[in-house]
């Protein structure tokens, strides 16, 4: 995600990292020499009676943008969507560490064990979002009994919620853990459990590709043609107008397709990995554990993963 401090409106202007222009750049240089082969060739085909005028792609150019807002909104809703469950993950863990450290009233080393083994769990659905290997960081913050238990499942994320309830059925065998308290810590628990599903959900849904691929097909004819009705009455203007016109269509239909897997690892998705050192800090503070992780930062791009 690109994090940029407040900038002058003239200077973000000329912004080139964290845009989609890089992405559509070479799109832009196709439009522009349709451009050129429209002006160039215009006398030709004006001389076989064929001529083009901006009427219909007035019509097509409105109907485009409803769909393309359509297509932002539904994409942006995702994005917001994911947002806000990683953010309820943070909070669902604070209180289930908080709950189980005020009402077990355990020794450090066993509060610091279910610590980890949230911590592992955040960064375990990081890992499976992005498809990456998770096991480095397991190996790191999982007490050694659940590894051969976790590293050899091909879903680590649904076997940490395993033994985080088989941890609480200890506690429970040994009498520390009550009937009633249990059913309060076991929502929480749930929670974390509907929070994995919502991120699979958004992860293995997208935009229904039907939808997708008519307006994409519509936005690159749109964008291909419209030099020939520009020409007539732009004349060496055309180029410049035609291609101003196809960056905003063609920047929206990329920045939709962008934000349409939040999970990803491109300028404007989630930063995961931020967000999974914020969620082992705050476990770590709450147990006493210092020192604490680093938090990240963008880097010299503004970047932050």
């Amino acid at each position: 995600m690109i994090v940029r401090p407040y900038q002058h409106w003239f200077r973000r202007l000329f912004d080139w990292h964290g845009s989609v222009l890089s992405k559509i750049l070479f799109r832009l240089s196709l439009n522009l020499l349709m451009s050129i082969i429209a002006v160039i060739s215009y006398q030709w085909y004006e001389s076989l009676g064929i001529h083009l005028t901006t009427a219909p792609f007035s019509l097509l150019g409105v109907a485009i943008a409803i769909f393309l807002g359509f297509r932002n909104n539904a994409s942006y809703a995702r994005f917001t969507e994911a947002r806000t469950i990683w953010g309820s993950l943070l909070i669902t863990q604070r209180s289930l560490l908080r709950q189980i450290k005020s009402i077990l009233l355990l020794d450090d080393a066993a509060a610091r064990e279910f610590a980890a083994l949230m911590a592992a769990f955040a960064w375990s659905l990081k890992h499976q979002l992005r498809q990456t290997e998770a096991s480095s960081d397991l190996q790191r913050l999982l007490a050694e009994r659940w590894h051969d238990r976790v590293l050899n499942n091909p879903l680590p994320g649904n076997q940490i919620l395993l033994c985080m309830g088989l941890w609480l059925g200890e506690q429970r065998q040994k009498g520390t853990l009550s009937d009633i308290l249990w059913q309060s810590v076991d929502e929480n628990l749930n929670h974390l459990s509907q929070v994995l599903g919502a991120c699979e959900r958004i992860a293995t849904t997208p935009i229904p590709f039907a939808y997708s691929l008519i307006l994409h097909r519509t936005v690159y004819l749109f964008c291909t043609l419209l030099p020939f009705a520009l020409v007539s009455d732009l004349h060496y203007m055309t180029p410049l107008v035609s291609v101003f016109i196809s960056y905003t269509f063609l920047s929206l239909e990329s920045l939709a397709e962008e934000l349409e897997d939040p999970f990803g690892t491109d300028a404007n998705d989630l930063p995961l990995d931020a967000i999974c050192v914020v969620i082992e800090r705050n476990l770590k503070a709450m147990n006493g554990d210092f020192p604490l992780p680093e938090p990240l930062k963008p880097d010299s791009r503004f970047n932050l993963t």
